[in-house]
């Protein structure tokens, strides 16, 4: 059956996609901070019972709204608690995102450059770990871009710039982005608004201010996106209040306007984070970044979208003040789609590989060979590299048992083989060729995700997982001193019964009232502690507090409840 007829291909994309993304979703534990702090709050939706309210240590948490947590809480409730359940969703989302490209592209051009477009989008860097990973982004994302995919089909149904959509309204795909606009302002927050609005006027202005959308419509969209959004938001205000909301609000604020959590970078960083975390196809993309090739009037419109998208998103979360690597990860369809765009023209010989792209590409590509060669072989020196450190914690960080081996040099081994055979390739089969890259980085990803991201784990984390779970079925507390994690809660299995006696755990001061409780308060059960080097000096001045053992730069520590006589209040 030839591919123009093959109706199956998004299906073979979904299952070849979930069959890279699976295995060895669980071999390493949640990282703090983000996959465990989401990870714990749909865990404690499952205890609760409370799915409309999301919170951790079962105080309220309103940071982020509640979808992406509902689908970590189901995953949770079918195969169980743990590393696996909580990256699920992502796994999905990716068996969901891949097909659709194909199928958006295969509409837009043809068949192949379908598959260039998944391809370039599974077989970039980040974006398949990303895949793997326990965080809200790509959910987030995906809603994003599928608003975006709708709106832009509204606006061709209006203008008539696409053939293939006779026989549907234009509101009804105007209402379909409003309800992907809606869920993803459920999955994140109003930041997928402002992105999509932000799009929409930006193609405003390059439209000459031509209302290509009526004020009504646009009133009419924002209002659908509110409703779903409502759905949420609206209950939680008519059951709890409006304090909830307007924390989540004033927080989103501060996220905006000052460092959170002390994430600040330089301006470029997000550029710098794409076109390394997109590599290969962030330098694919380059020959046609400030070009549009000849194309009809959809591929023409839909290439402007893309570039929209990608320059909004980078200079959006350039201004706001936290940079995180996920931040800019809504650029991983624009960089791709115009990857793709690169390669169709590569393809048609009206555009060729520039010598100095080449460079560059295997400029990047070396070093992250480098890298990955380094990372197993530094770790295999352990001791040679604590004897090149300063810093005390660091260095008891290497002392860990992590396991290197020589076979950790498989995903390096991998990137250089494909790299090798996919230069050579695109010297007289370029498709070949970049097909051979594409897979290469990917398996990297997934190798470096099953080898290496545990060794890391190791080092950074591993001895105080290991201390709260040791102690969760335990009727204790458990508690981080002198450095922030959310490990304690989701390893330590915490219980309703166990929670801080707090309004606001998140407040600062109210967070070292609970400490001070615990460490020198009249408590009514006993308490494990744990620091970190360097930090311990407060806990070993309590003579009522025994230290137990030190592990990897981590010392644990343990408060038996005073006797009767001995109460401190």
């Amino acid at each position: 059956m030839q591919l123009t007829n093959n109706r199956y291909i998004p299906w073979l994309l979904a299952l070849v996609t979930g069959v890279v993304l699976l295995p060895g979703l669980g071999v390493a534990h949640l990282f703090d901070w983000d996959e465990i702090n989401f990870a714990e709050i749909a865990r404690e939706m499952t205890v609760s019972g409370n799915y409309s309210q999301p919170t951790m240590r079962f105080l309220p948490f309103w940071e982020k709204p509640p979808l992406f947590f509902w689908l970590q809480a189901l995953g949770m409730e079918v195969f169980g608690v743990g590393e696996f359940a909580a990256r699920l969703p992502n796994v999905i989302c990716g068996m969901i995102t891949i097909p659709l490209l194909y199928t958006i592209g295969r509409r837009l051009f043809d068949e192949t450059f379908g598959m260039i477009w998944a391809m370039a989008y599974l077989g970039a860097l980040l974006p398949g770990i990303y895949f793997q990973s326990g965080i809200i982004d790509p959910v987030f994302n995906l809603f994003i871009f599928l608003s975006l995919v709708q709106f832009v089909r509204y606006v061709w149904k209006r203008s008539g710039k696409h053939p293939d959509l006779a026989g549907r309204h234009a509101l009804s795909y105007l209402i379909w982005a409003a309800v992907f606009a809606g869920l993803a302002v459920m999955t994140k927050g109003p930041a997928a608004l402002l992105v999509i609005s932000l799009c929409m006027a930006v193609f405003w202005v390059m439209e000459r201010f031509r209302f290509y959308v009526s004020v009504l419509h646009y009133l009419l969209f924002v209002l659908v996106s509110l409703l779903v959004s409502g759905l949420w938001y609206g209950t939680e205000t008519v059951l709890h209040g409006t304090w909830f909301i307007s924390q989540f609000i004033d927080y989103n604020i501060r996220l905006f306007s000052t460092e959170d959590a002390g994430h600040g970078g330089f301006f470029g960083y997000h550029f710098v984070v794409v076109l390394f975390g997109c590599f290969p196809s962030s330098l694919l993309m380059l020959p046609v970044l400030f070009r549009q090739p000849e194309s009809n009037a959809a591929q023409a419109d839909w290439s402007r979208w893309m570039r929209i998208l990608l320059w909004v998103v980078l200079i959006l979360f350039s201004v706001v003040q936290s940079k995180i690597v996920h931040y800019s990860s809504l650029t991983y369809f624009p960089v791709s789609f115009l990857a793709a765009l690169s390669v169709q023209e590569l393809l048609q010989k009206k555009l060729k590989l520039r010598r100095s792209i080449r460079m560059v590409l295997l400029m990047i590509g070396s070093l992250l060979v480098v890298l990955l060669f380094a990372l197993p072989v530094l770790g295999m020196q352990a001791s040679w590299l604590q004897q090149q450190l300063s810093d005390p914690f660091a260095i008891a960080n290497l002392k860990a048992d992590a396991g290197w081996n020589w076979f950790d040099l498989l995903p390096g081994l991998v990137l250089l083989t494909g790299m090798t055979a996919g230069f050579y390739a695109m010297r007289n089969q370029l498709l070949y060729g970049l097909f051979v890259l594409f897979v290469s980085v990917l398996l990297t990803g997934k190798t470096g995700m099953v080898m290496l991201a545990p060794k890391v784990e190791a080092y950074t984390q591993r001895a105080a997982v290991e201390f709260f779970s040791q102690h969760r079925d335990e009727d204790a507390y458990l508690a981080a001193i002198g450095y922030k994690t959310y490990a304690d809660a989701f390893y330590g299995r915490m219980q309703p019964a166990g929670k801080p006696r707090l309004e606001d755990y998140s407040d600062k001061k109210q967070k070292a009232d609970w400490d001070n409780w615990l460490l020198a308060g009249n408590i009514d059960r006993p308490v494990y502690f744990i620091t970190r080097m360097g930090k311990e000096s407060y806990l070993e001045s309590k003579p009522d507090i025994q230290k137990l053992y030190e592990k990897n730069g981590f010392l644990m520590y343990y408060r038996p409840v005073p006797p009767p006589e001995g109460n401190l209040q």
